[in-house]
């Protein structure tokens, strides 16, 4: 492979690593966590059914993004750790911008905070701290990265930034057990099958929505929540106190 090559697969193995750190970022925190917006808040909001079904695709298409930086930085063979972080910073970074552009300001798709009375002042401040900060700190750590080519220092940044991705993404994917867990069943699953499904995974309904498609359940500790996808569940994800997640998006 050629030195101009590996160099150029080394970078975008950076840039795509880091975007996808913060797409995760975004979903864990505002998603899930915070529980400011999803992806599509603004486009039927009402609809839980088909929010849930969008922020788990967009997981879905960070995971994609995210195994082709990891391919490219296993397949690169060198480069500095310094060169590595600063790429992920612009990546992350630009993550940020794209989403502030293009998800909020020009199609309108969702807000920082859909509950606030001036969203614009969250669109903006998060643009700058989490948008323009690194990817100004990570142009500047590139400039400065210069010939550094230890390869014992490249191997561990090479193995964190790869368990960085790893445990961001499944974060963004796993259940919490022993809580409430949002299960999307795959349209026209029965409600036989589904109160099946429920109890053969040791839980407890909580909430289901018009179409009894996507439910709310409890799960007992210990219990896993993985065995629903062998029972018509197309996404399983963890959702928090069950009343609270779902109010402001009904609003």
């Amino acid at each position: 492979m050629a030195a101009t090559e590996t160099a150029s697969r080394y970078r975008w193995a950076g840039y795509c690593l880091g975007f996808a750190l913060g797409g995760f970022f975004d979903g864990i925190l505002l998603h899930q966590i915070l529980q400011w917006h999803h992806l599509l808040s603004a486009i039927d909001g009402d609809d839980v059914r088909f929010q849930v079904a969008a922020d788990g695709y967009f997981h879905a298409l960070m995971y994609v993004i995210a195994g082709a930086g990891l391919w490219m930085l296993t397949t690169s063979r060198q480069g500095s750790p310094r060169l590595l972080v600063a790429n992920a910073l612009i990546g992350f970074g630009v993550w940020h911008v794209v989403d502030g552009v293009l998800s909020h300001w020009l199609l309108g798709i969702h807000r920082i905070r859909m509950d606030s009375g001036n969203p614009l002042v969250w669109d903006l401040l998060w643009f700058a701290v989490f948008g323009l900060l690194p990817l100004g700190l990570g142009v500047l750590t590139r400039r400065r990265s210069g010939d550094d080519h230890a390869r014992s220092s490249a191997a561990q940044t090479r193995v964190l930034m790869a368990l960085l991705v790893i445990g961001a993404g499944f974060q963004a994917m796993r259940p919490q057990e022993g809580g409430f867990t949002t299960v999307l069943f795959a349209p026209g699953t029965g409600q036989a099958d589904i109160m099946r499904a429920v109890a053969s995974a040791e839980g407890q309904m909580v909430w289901t929505d018009r179409t009894g498609e996507l439910v709310v359940m409890r799960l007992d500790n210990g219990a896993s929540p993985w065995r629903l996808f062998g029972d018509g569940a197309i996404l399983v994800s963890g959702a928090g106190l069950p009343p609270g997640c779902f109010n402001f998006i009904r609003s």
